[in-house]
């Protein structure tokens, strides 16, 4: 078993494992799910670390691995995985956070089986759709993720409103796999027919060579990118994003907001935007227009709300658009920056969640005003949680600084974009800070509120141990930013044409 081939198929196999478990064996359910998570991000890790040396196989990608059987040949579909720069920070972010998502599930004690089994087979659907080098796959693994996500809010949800937010996902989220799913049988039927193939290496190299004609990329382009961008809670189609996480169980929110959510990203970055780069370019006003709505709308929303999962789920529809704005610039330090949020944000919103998570588990409610002097009564979650929300507002020392800054440079080097650049600085500095220390000073400092005397912190290594891993990586990577940003940049410069390429080359030393 390849490093990868491991990666993608451990989840699978544990899924299956998980099915042999006995029903009433709830330790044994749970102890089964942490140790097959904690191998997965063990392979992550490993890809991770060993990427730069790995020889460059096809296109540029690496670890290039290959499932016997699965497949169509006479279809030209083959199940094939492989990394480069713009998913290998994307696999060890949703692994990592698949394990902490597991560690952090100790409110779930009903159906517990089941519900590991469904986190498994949603891992197990992140990762292949991240990793997959074949189209067919990289829409199936998503699919394949999405579906634990309605059960598990359905089942596991919490609110009277959890039904409500599970149908209102799967409506958004199926019409934008829907629109997603047009577009890419569309730019399929584009290819002669001796030369058609789902192989997404081969199609990429094709379009470079034979652009797509600029009438196919004026309707397919918009296709995808609503399709996309409806997956992603592009404004304004994000209705469904702050109900489905506040409604949802923690770990689930926490894969789902910080993981899967990327994926509508990744596929406009992988697929959209360089093989309809004309289309791309007619629609950047309209795209970063959208993104600043993402920024102001959702942070403007979070300021007033007073449920913190919603006002979470609203401050990760505007975060959002910091990436949005870094693939509207579509030059290379605007891309760079814009794979740099993605990784952050996934880091930051597992750790929001697993937060509201346990909150949630003392009292039953998520209401601002029912909790106040958590940071007396419960230091080491208001400690975490300060650390959260300070990431949140883009606080230098974090490594959401530094992919948000570098956007912001990407996008000011578009002069027609620059009114944008003005818009998000204000979003982030003054609407930002003011909804995230909002949220700080109503929780956290004060007088202990009735509910709050009766909070229980997290207490012990084995129950604090996925906040603090969490938040030591946003640490780490906003100290050491080349780390991750050496991995990105060769892979955006294959994306980007050669003149944009040349106007800036990110260094963070």
């Amino acid at each position: 078993m390849t490093m990868l081939g491991g990666l993608v198929g451990l989840p699978l196999l544990g899924a299956v494992a998980m099915l042999l478990v006995p029903r009433d064996a709830a330790r044994a359910s749970r102890r089964l799910a942490l140790a097959v998570l904690g191998l997965t991000a063990l392979f992550a890790g490993m890809v991770f670390v060993h990427y730069p040396q790995a020889a460059i196989e096809d296109h540029g990608y690496r670890m290039v691995t290959r499932v016997p059987g699965l497949g169509a040949p006479a279809l030209g579909i083959e199940c094939r995985f492989g990394v480069d720069g713009l998913n290998v920070g994307l696999l060890l972010m949703g692994a990592l956070v698949a394990w902490a998502a597991a560690a952090c599930a100790r409110d779930v004690h009903e159906r517990s089986k089941e519900f590991y089994f469904l986190l498994l087979l949603m891992t197990g659907g992140i990762l292949g759709a991240f990793a997959s080098l074949d189209l067919f796959f990289f829409y199936f693994f998503h699919e394949l993720a999405l579906v634990p996500t309605f059960i598990m809010i359905g089942v596991w949800g919490r609110g009277e409103d959890r039904s409500t937010a599970a149908y209102q996902m799967t409506l958004y989220l199926s019409a934008g796999a829907l629109l997603v799913l047009i577009g890419l049988v569309g730019v399929y039927l584009q290819v002669p027919a001796q030369l058609r193939t789902f192989d997404i290496p081969t199609l990429t190299q094709y379009f470079r060579e034979n652009p797509l004609p600029a009438d196919a990329q004026a309707w397919l382009y918009p296709l995808l990118l609503f399709g996309f961008g409806i997956l992603v809670s592009l404004w304004p189609f994000h209705a469904w994003a702050p109900t489905g996480y506040a409604s949802a169980p923690a770990a689930t929110a926490m894969l789902h907001a910080g993981v899967l959510k990327k994926f509508g990203l990744y596929g406009l970055m992988r697929v959209a935007q360089p093989w309809m780069p004309q289309g791309a370019q007619d629609w950047m006003p309209m795209l970063a227009g959208l993104a600043l709505g993402n920024l102001l709308y959702g942070g403007w929303v979070a300021m007033r709300e007073q449920n913190l999962g919603r006002l979470l789920g609203y401050a990760s529809v505007a975060h959002m658009g910091f990436v949005f704005l870094g693939l509207a610039a579509w030059n290379a330090i605007g891309v760079t920056g814009a794979v740099v949020v993605m990784v952050a944000h996934g880091f930051l919103a597992a750790v929001s969640f697993a937060l509201v998570g346990h909150l949630y588990g003392q009292a039953g409610t998520l209401s601002m005003d029912r909790w106040s002097g958590l940071g007396r009564v419960m230091p080491f979650w208001g400690a975490i949680f300060t650390m959260a929300a300070l990431a949140g507002c883009g606080l230098p020392g974090f490594v959401n600084f530094v992919g948000e800054v570098t956007v912001l440079f990407g996008l000011w080097q578009v002069p027609e974009l620059r009114w944008v650049t003005v818009g998000a600085l204000f979003g982030a500095l003054v609407v930002g800070a003011v909804y995230m220390l909002r949220a700080v000073r109503q929780v956290v400092h004060g007088a202990p509120s009735q509910t709050a005397t009766r909070g229980v912190d997290l207490l012990g290594w084995q129950q604090r141990w996925p906040y603090a891993l969490l938040v030591a990586i946003l640490l780490f990577l906003g100290w050491f930013p080349q780390v991750l940003v050496s991995r990105v940049e060769p892979a955006v410069a294959g994306l980007i044409p050669r003149e944009l390429t040349a106007v800036v080359t990110l260094r963070v030393e």
